[in-house]
Formats: C-alpha cells, sequence, structure tokens
C-alpha cells in the first residue's frame, strides 16, 4: 500500500537537492527539473519497498543519474543543440562567484557522461567512492579511474584560464 502523504513529503525535502545535483550532470536548469521529475517518478513505483527497507534518498539520487545517463544515450533526432543566446548578459556582468560557477559548470560539460557523473557524485554531492559505485552501478575502481580522468580534465582546461585560482578554491579536489 501506497503511503501517498509520506511520498510528496519525501519529495518535497529532497527536489532542491536532486535538481542542483541534476544541474551540475546536465548544465541546464530546466533539463535538471525534468530529470529530477524522471527519477521522482521512477521512486514513487518503488516507494513501497524503498520505505520498508530504506535508503529512499540514494535510490532518488541513483534514479536522477541514471535518467541523466539514459538521456545522453538516447539523443533524439530532433533534438538539435542551439547556440548561445548572445542577447543575455555575459558573464563579465555578473559577480565573480557566479561567473567561477558558470566557467565550472561548462568545463564539466565537456567532461564525457560518466566522467562528469563520477565528478559531480564524488565532490559536489560528496559521496563516498563506493556509494558512487553503488550509484552508477559500476566497479570502485571505475569510479577512480573516472573521477581521476575526469578532474585531470578539468585542471588543464583550467590551468591558462582566469578562473583557474578561483575555481580550485572554490572546489576541493
Amino acid at each position: 500500500m501506497r503511503d501517498e502523504a509520506a511520498f510528496v513529503e519525501f519529495a518535497e525535502s529532497v527536489r532542491d537537492r536532486l535538481r542542483r545535483t541534476a544541474y551540475l550532470l546536465c548544465g541546464d536548469w530546466d533539463r535538471a527539473s525534468d530529470l529530477v521529475q524522471e527519477g521522482l517518478i521512477r521512486v514513487y513505483v518503488r516507494w513501497p519497498r524503498l520505505v520498508r527497507r530504506g535508503g529512499e534518498l540514494s535510490y532518488a539520487r541513483k534514479a536522477v543519474v541514471s535518467a541523466y545517463l539514459d538521456q545522453v544515450r538516447r539523443r533524439s533526432s530532433t533534438e538539435r543543440p542551439r547556440e548561445d543566446d548572445h542577447t543575455v548578459a555575459s558573464d563579465e556582468d555578473v559577480a565573480t562567484t557566479v561567473a567561477t560557477r558558470r566557467a565550472l559548470v561548462a568545463a564539466l560539460e565537456q567532461l564525457p557522461p560518466r566522467q562528469r557523473a563520477c565528478v559531480v557524485l564524488r565532490y559536489f554531492e560528496d559521496l563516498s567512492v563506493e556509494q558512487t559505485a553503488a550509484v552508477l552501478g559500476c566497479t570502485e575502481g571505475t569510479v577512480k579511474s573516472q573521477t581521476s580522468r575526469g578532474l585531470f580534465s578539468l585542471r588543464s582546461m583550467f590551468e591558462d584560464s582566469p578562473y583557474g585560482e578561483l575555481v580550485e578554491g572554490a572546489v576541493s579536489w
């Protein structure tokens, strides 16, 4: 039997956290909302079993990451990446922290999906190697190697960047 009120309470309490994680994975707030919605649908389907066993948050996190990875794999032929809108104010008009965050998100967008997922889960969600492996359904060695490659790529992207020092200070990797 489903406890609708308990599910709604759970969903409302974790929605913002899951959305931030989804945003770091995909780099778009609207897509992040869609990913969270898809993840919460998956949680709802398994809700009675999850409540009995516990681990609702870790299943929800895994569902959001899986939704992201599924979406990356099955890009529709009708979807086309769009150019940046140059009518919107640029990062130079925004506070340093916002510009730094945007630079970091842009760098994350350049990482392959698996590396991005590892870096986000390890350093933004603060999960252990074991927890990250469980969320991604892979071995701990894969998490370590993908995280290492992702961090190396991020560091090399910021080597000659004006945001290099800011990003190093903002994210302790």
